[in-house]
C-alpha cells in the first residue's frame, strides 16, 4: 500500500472516531477530487481548532436543527432564470480558529414557455488508428443522426481528426447542406494518431464567426484515447478549452471505449461548461449526441460562474470535488450550462478563525454570474453567508445544521470514493478496498439520510471484488467515478 492510501485510510478511521480527530483535519484540508489549486495553509495546533461543523465528533449527540436557507438577490432587482441558495453549517463559529461548511445551490428556473434555442454546434470526432472496427462504425452512425435531428436555422460543423485535422465548415442547416454533412461523415476513415487539441483549434475557427448571432454555440469532442499529437498535456489541453469558453464555446467530451484518459475527459468538461461521458460501449453514442442536442437546444444559462469572497478571518476555501482557482480573496468555480429545471451543487469547506472581539463575522460572500439564454444579457446573484461568534462549544454545537452536515458527510466520502477509483487505476486493489470501506464508514455516520450512497459502495465493493480482467477492474473504475459526480453534486455526465 502507498502512502497516500494508508493516509486516506486512517482519515476515514478518524472520521468515525477510532483515532484522535487532528489526523482527518490534516488530510482532508489537502484532499479533492483534482489536486487542489487554492493553497492550504499550515493548520493551527489541533487542539486549538474546533472542528465541531467539519467531523462527527466522539460521542455527538444527533443533530436535528435545520437553519433557514439564504436566498441569493438578483444583481438586476429582479428574478432571473437562476436562483442561489445556500447556507453555513451552523449558525455559530467557535471564537479562535476553525472550520465550517458552506452548501450552495444553484438552480435553473424552468421558463414558462419553454422554446427551443438555435444552436450552432461543431462536432469533432476522433478518426485515429484506435477507432478502427465498431467504434468509428458507431460514431458515424451516431453522427449521422444528429445532422438528421437538426432543425432549419441551426448550424453544424464537422471536424475529424487523427494525426491532421479536416474541416466541414459550419454550414445553415438546409436539406442541401444536411446531405452534404452526411456524404461527409460516410466518407471519414481510420488514419493517423490522436490530435485533440487540432480538433479543438479547428472547432473555434469554424464555431466562433457565429457565436454573436446564435445565443448557444457548443462543441462535442469525442475521443477514445490518449493525445499524442500536438498538445497532449492536460495542461496544454485545458488551457485550449479555457479560450474556446472565453469566446462563448462549451465544450462536452466523450470518452469512448477503454483507452481515453478519463482525467482528461472530465477535466475538459468542467472547465468547458459542458458534459462530459464514459462511454464503454460505442453504440449508445447515437443517444448521448441526442441527449447533447437536446441539452444545448433547451440552454437557460450559460457561461456559469461561482465566484467566492473571502472575508477578513477566512483563509482558506476547499471546493469539494470540483475545479476551483484562487486570484487573491476570491475563489472562482466555473460550472455548466443550464437547462430548465437542472441544478448544480457546491459544498466547500471554509478555514478561519473568529474574533474574540465581534459578536458576528461574514463567512463567505458569494457572486454567481451567467449569460441569461432568453434575454441575451448578462446576470448576477449575490449571497452572503453570516455566522455569530461565540467561546462556547456547547451552544456551537447545539446550532449546528441537520442538513449541511449531511452534504458535508456525502463529500468527505465521496472524497475516499474518487479516491479509491484512483486506486483501481493504479492496480492497487487492497488500497482500493480499504478507501471503499472508509467512505462506507463515513456515509455510516448519517446512515438514514445517506443510504444511496451506502448502497452504491456496497454494490461497488461486490462487483470489483468479482471483477478480475484489467477490462473489468477500469469499467468498475469508471462506473464509480460517474457515482462520485453525482455524489458531489453534479448532473452534466452521462
Amino acid at each position: 500500500m502507498n502512502r497516500t492510501t494508508l493516509l486516506l485510510s486512517i482519515a476515514g478511521l478518524l472520521v468515525v472516531g477510532a483515532l484522535a480527530l487532528d489526523g482527518i483535519h490534516a488530510l482532508f484540508a489537502t484532499r479533492s477530487e483534482h489536486p487542489p489549486f487554492v493553497h492550504q495553509p499550515r493548520a493551527a495546533p489541533p487542539s486549538a481548532v474546533d472542528q465541531s461543523h467539519t467531523v462527527v465528533q466522539p460521542g455527538e449527540a444527533p443533530i436535528t436543527t435545520v437553519l433557514p436557507v439564504g436566498v441569493g438577490t438578483p444583481g438586476s432587482g429582479k428574478p432571473g432564470m437562476v436562483e442561489l441558495t445556500g447556507k453555513l453549517s451552523g449558525a455559530y463559529v467557535k471564537t479562535g480558529p476553525g472550520e465550517a461548511f458552506a452548501w450552495f445551490e444553484v438552480s435553473a428556473r424552468a421558463p414558462e414557455n419553454p422554446q427551443r434555442v438555435p444552436v450552432n454546434l461543431a462536432l469533432v470526432v476522433d478518426r485515429s488508428g484506435s477507432m478502427m472496427g465498431s467504434k468509428l462504425v458507431d460514431a458515424k452512425r451516431a453522427a449521422e443522426a444528429l445532422v438528421n435531428q437538426l432543425r432549419v436555422g441551426d448550424r453544424l460543423a464537422l471536424v475529424h481528426y487523427g494525426s491532421d485535422v479536416k474541416t466541414l465548415p459550419s454550414v445553415e442547416i438546409t436539406e442541401q447542406t444536411r446531405a452534404e454533412l452526411l456524404k461527409a461523415i460516410a466518407a471519414i476513415e481510420v488514419d493517423g494518431s490522436t490530435n485533440i487539441s487540432g480538433g479543438l483549434q479547428a472547432a473555434g475557427v469554424a464555431l466562433i464567426p457565429y457565436t454573436k448571432q446564435y445565443r448557444v454555440t457548443r462543441a462535442i469532442l469525442l475521443s477514445d484515447g490518449q493525445p499524442t499529437e500536438g498538445v497532449v498535456s492536460e495542461t496544454g489541453l485545458f488551457s485550449e478549452v479555457g479560450k474556446l469558453r472565453e469566446q462563448g464555446i462549451t465544450v462536452s467530451s466523450l470518452g469512448v471505449g477503454e483507452g481515453f484518459n478519463d482525467v482528461l475527459m472530465r477535466g475538459m468538461a468542467e472547465r468547458g461548461g459542458g458534459f462530459s461521458g464514459f462511454v464503454s460501449d460505442s453504440a449508445q453514442l447515437a443517444s448521448i449526441f441526442t441527449r447533447e442536442l437536446e441539452q444545448a437546444a433547451s440552454t437557460v444559462a450559460r457561461d456559469v460562474n461561482l465566484v467566492l469572497t473571502l472575508p477578513p478571518g477566512v483563509s482558506s476555501v476547499e471546493v469539494m470535488g470540483l475545479t476551483s482557482t484562487r486570484e487573491g480573496s476570491t475563489v472562482r468555480v466555473p460550472l455548466y450550462d443550464l437547462t430548465g429545471g437542472q441544478s448544480a451543487r457546491v459544498v466547500a469547506k471554509v478555514t478561519l478563525v473568529a474574533p474574540d472581539t465581534a459578536s458576528q463575522m461574514n463567512v463567505l460572500a458569494a457572486n454567481l454570474s451567467y449569460i441569461d439564454v432568453t434575454a441575451d444579457l448578462p446576470s448576477r446573484v449575490l449571497l452572503s453567508l453570516d455566522a455569530k461568534v461565540t467561546p462556547d462549544a456547547q451552544v456551537v454545537h447545539a446550532n449546528l445544521d441537520r442538513d449541511v452536515r449531511v452534504h458535508a458527510i456525502r463529500a468527505l466520502g465521496t472524497q475516499q470514493l474518487h479516491a479509491a477509483a484512483e486506486q483501481m487505476k493504479s492496480g492497487n486493489r487492497q488500497g482500493a478496498l480499504d478507501l471503499l470501506g472508509n467512505a462506507r464508514r463515513l456515509f455510516g455516520s448519517s446512515a438514514s439520510a445517506l443510504a444511496g450512497e451506502l448502497a452504491d459502495v456496497d454494490a461497488t465493493q461486490a462487483a470489483y471484488g468479482n471483477a478480475h480482467s484489467e477490462a473489468e477492474v477500469r469499467r468498475e473504475m469508471l462506473d464509480l467515478k460517474k457515482k462520485t459526480m453525482k455524489s458531489f453534486g453534479q448532473s452534466n455526465s452521462y
